[in-house]
């Protein structure tokens, strides 16, 4: 009842404070206190009132107990109505405000006149107000009525319903003990529900053994169709006897385990039936080529199987309690697994069976099998199949998978080289050719990137450097192979070989670039890349070989230095070697040139292979050996050398120009551009070989005379040995470019032996300074020991002049012009000794 008053209340009280609000009148002796005082005791009135009313009552009038206009608060004490406290504060400060707005609007006389306009309106907004507020309390006086009315009848109800529920609690406590003995009753029901089961399914129930055997019977011929239909028919009424079971009152474990059991052979002629279809969809590429209806029925039972576990699933969801053993079979899925089983089984090799050449024929016709079987499956297999089974893809997709787990198989093994090459070429290029997946006929169904790759890139990546380091130390093998076969050619009795040019030649740098080329042409087949990785690889390979080839020709000259006469043609083998090195340049420059710099590098734990700097290195050694050679071969006629017959006769330098020219006659069979290099390097040996020996056996003249005869030798000499170097450097075949170091090369070199004349020919020994410093401008390398030998050769030149020569050679003294080659710097002059003279007499 107190939740019908509330609004009503709360409505009452908003309205007495609008009217509080409303009434501005100077006659109004309430404030707004007052009147919200007086509203609160009216809404305490009215709830004790409603509390207090009895149920056949009708709502009383409301009374207030604000005072009447004109009734002061002392008359409102005197009725009998209690008054709040703060009435008094209210009032005064009700008045208070009447005052206040009274001398606002009547400040001036002339407002006097509106006086009674003002109280005839105050009076109609006071009527209004009262009027709103008694219209909207009776309104919710009539409210709470209603509300009060409706929980009597509420009351009532639950009094009687209480009622109700004491007299069933009396009566079942009285017959819950009757109950008891119905028990016996309810297993006697459950018995006779069980019996009236076994009743209705007892034909079925009999029948069974029969139907097993005559269904395994037709299971044995193939009769695959009409032994599914027999056996959906016995699976239909296991699942209905497991169902009934399954719905009786109180479900017995042990009849559901005589059920599965008297069932059993049910479940052993399903397997046996699903064999026999996984042994006709494994042989299903050749059933269809020769009769498909074994494999269409396979697929009829399939598809029929799982219609079935569709329906029973969707009855398992509304039911979840009953699920029929062996249930959902998912044959369909199965019947993809057993097709990849069945391509799997086809990849069943070991590396023992297709080891070496067996290998590519291994692939090859596996190739062709697989193509086989990819045709037979989009033009036969695929009619046999319902379309969504998409079974020319799906196939596809398997055959990719396990071919691809096959290579990884095949990859792991321990294949050669030539292994490797076929692997690659087969999965990188015969693979995705026109004449397998890249087929006209399985174009539609091919998408690559479904697909991915047959091998992965890091299997790949691995695979081609296992081929580059199997490749590596076949290279490694030959390459060393080719130089002990190399080495036994020098050792031959008999001159190299000429090739069609007139230059010596071995089998030597043939092998060697040969094998590198065809490295790198096969590896092109592969790939760029692969390409790249082999030429890297043979760079290195040949470095190592030529560093081995300079320590064989250092052994080769140390063998002949042991015995000059053997070997026979070792000139002419070491012109062979050189040879060999400018061959092996061409080929090294045509490497470099193929390799594309953005390719992935061969990985070693080496630096970048620089084979040009080694080969630089080992023909410049060849080529020391055979200045060697030429400088062995004139040693003797230098021991003669600052003698009597020396002086007087020219038989000496003749001599060394015979010798040196037969020695550099075999240049010719030398390539450009050593054969200039050769040629330069003779004539640079021999000159510095004069003055060494001018310097290490130096001589004292005694008189002018012998410093004339001296120095016009030595200026024979020149001439003579300039005139060699001018034949030398002439001398060219129509094979040989024109000699880059011109007639001024060679006047340079004979230049020095003029100079070193001019200084022993001077009589007056004050121009001696002059002299020197025109020596030491045009050869800064000559030291004061040089110079000293050479005064000490003229045996007339006094201390104060070889002080002053001195002091212009440290006055002189200055870094070597770029481009200038020593010629003193590796001529050693001896300690001063005892000084000798030419004899005036005849030695004995």
């Amino acid at each position: 009842m107190i939740l019908f008053l509330l609004p009503a209340l709360t409505l009452l009280q908003g309205c007495v404070w609008v009217s509080v609000r409303g009434n501005h009148s100077p006659a109004s002796d309430l404030t707004q206190q007052q009147l919200t005082a007086q509203s609160s005791s009216w809404i305490e009135s009215l709830a004790g009132a409603a509390l207090s009313m009895p149920e056949s009552s009708s709502p009383l009038p409301l009374q207030a107990t604000v005072p009447a206009p004109g009734m002061s608060t002392d008359d409102t004490q005197n009725t009998g109505v209690d008054v709040w406290p703060e009435l008094e504060k209210a009032e005064k400060l009700a008045r208070g405000a009447a005052l206040k707005w009274a001398s606002g609007v009547f400040y001036r006389p002339d407002q006097l006149e509106r006086l009674g306009q003002y109280r005839k309106r105050e009076s109609q907004r006071t009527s209004s107000v009262q009027s709103r507020l008694k219209s909207a309390v009776q309104s919710y006086l009539e409210g709470v009525g209603s509300g009060l009315e409706q929980l009597r009848s509420a009351l009532a109800d639950v009094r009687e319903v209480s009622c109700t529920l004491g007299e069933v609690r009396s009566e079942w406590s009285g017959k819950a003990s009757g109950f008891q003995s119905l028990e016996h009753l309810r297993e006697i029901a459950s018995e006779h529900e069980r019996l009236a089961a076994a009743f209705n399914n007892l034909p079925h129930l009999c029948s069974v053994p029969v139907a097993v055997m005559e269904t395994r019977r037709l299971i044995e011929s193939r009769r695959l169709l009409e032994a599914h239909a027999r056996l959906m028919e016995l699976e239909y009424w296991q699942d209905d006897i497991h169902r009934q079971l399954q719905q009786t009152s109180s479900p017995s474990l042990e009849g559901a385990s005589l059920v599965f059991n008297y069932f059993a052979g049910v479940r052993q002629l399903g397997e046996a039936l699903a064999k026999e279809l996984w042994d006709v969809i494994r042989c299903g590429l050749v059933l269809v080529r020769q009769d498909p209806t074994p494999f269409v029925s396979a697929v009829r039972i399939i598809e029929r199987e799982e219609r079935i576990d569709c329906t029973l699933l969707d009855t398992h969801d509304a039911n979840p309690r009953f699920m029929p053993p062996g249930r959902p079979k998912n044959w369909r899925t199965k019947f993809f697994q057993v097709i990849e089983e069945a391509i799997a089984v086809r990849f069943q090799t070991t590396y023992l069976d297709i080891r070496g050449p067996g290998l590519a024929n291994h692939l090859v016709d596996l190739q062709n099998s697989i193509m086989n079987d990819l045709t037979t499956v989009k033009h036969l297999l695929e009619q046999c199949c319902p379309p969504y089974y998409h079974i020319s893809r799906t196939y596809m997709l398997m055959c990719h998978k396990c071919l691809s787990a096959y290579l990884q198989q095949v990859v792991s093994w321990d294949l050669e080289s030539s292994e490797i090459f076929t692997v690659l070429n087969w999965v990188l290029h015969v693979y995705h050719s026109p004449e397998m997946m890249g087929h006209p006929d399985l174009c539609s169904e091919v998408d690559f990137e479904e697909m991915g790759p047959l091998i992965s890139q890091d299997a790949l990546e691995q695979m081609q450097n296992k081929y580059v380091n199997t490749v590596r130390a076949s290279v490694s093998e030959w390459m060393q192979k080719a130089l002990e076969v190399e080495l036994l050619d020098w050792q031959r009795d008999q001159e190299p070989d000429f090739d069609h040019e007139g230059f010596y030649q071995t089998s030597l740098p043939t092998i060697i670039i040969q094998m590198l080329e065809e490295n790198a042409r096969v590896a092109l087949v592969i790939s760029e890349a692969l390409r790249d990785q082999m030429i890297v690889m043979g760079l290195y390979e040949l470095e190592t070989f030529l560093t081995r080839l300079r320590e064989a020709l250092v052994d080769y000259g140390k063998e002949w230095r042991k015995d000059h006469t053997n070997p026979r043609y070792y000139l002419h083998y070491l012109l062979a070697a050189i040879n060999s090195c400018i061959s092996l340049r061409g080929a090294i420059e045509s490497l470099q040139q193929q390799q594309q710099s953005t390719a992935p590098q061969y990985r070693v734990n080496r630096a970048h292979p620089c084979p040009q700097v080694v080969l630089e290195r080992t023909t410049k050694r060849a080529c020391r050996l055979v200045i060697d050679k030429l400088l062995f071969e004139v040693q003797p006629q230098f021991l003669h050398f600052l003698s009597r017959s020396w002086l007087s006769d020219c038989k000496l330098i003749d001599g060394i120009c015979i010798s040196v020219d037969q020695h550099c006659n075999h240049y010719r069979s030398v390539r450009e551009p050593y054969f200039q290099f050769l040629v330069l390097e003779s004539q640079w040996a021999l000159v510095v070989e004069y003055v060494r020996t001018l310097m290490q056996k130096p001589m004292v003249c005694r008189n002018s005379e012998e410093r004339s005869r001296l120095s016009d030798r030595m200026a024979q000499d020149a001439l003579q040995l300039e005139d060699l170097f001018h034949s030398m450097s002439s001398r060219q075949d129509e094979d040989h470019c024109a000699c880059s170091q011109g007639p001024q090369s060679c006047e340079m070199l004979t230049g020095v032996l003029s100079a070193l004349a001019e200084i022993i020919r001077v009589n007056d020994t004050s121009m001696l300074s002059l002299e020197v410093s025109g020596l030491v401008t045009k050869y800064p390398d000559i030291s004061e020991e040089h110079v000293l030998v050479l005064l000490d050769m003229r045996g007339d030149v006094p201390r104060e002049v070889r002080g002053t020569v001195l002091d212009i050679l440290q006055q002189s003294a200055h870094p070597l012009p770029q481009g200038y080659r020593p010629i003193f710097n590796d001529i050693l002059v001896p300690t001063p000794s005892l000084p000798f003279c030419l004899p005036t007499t005849k030695c004995a």
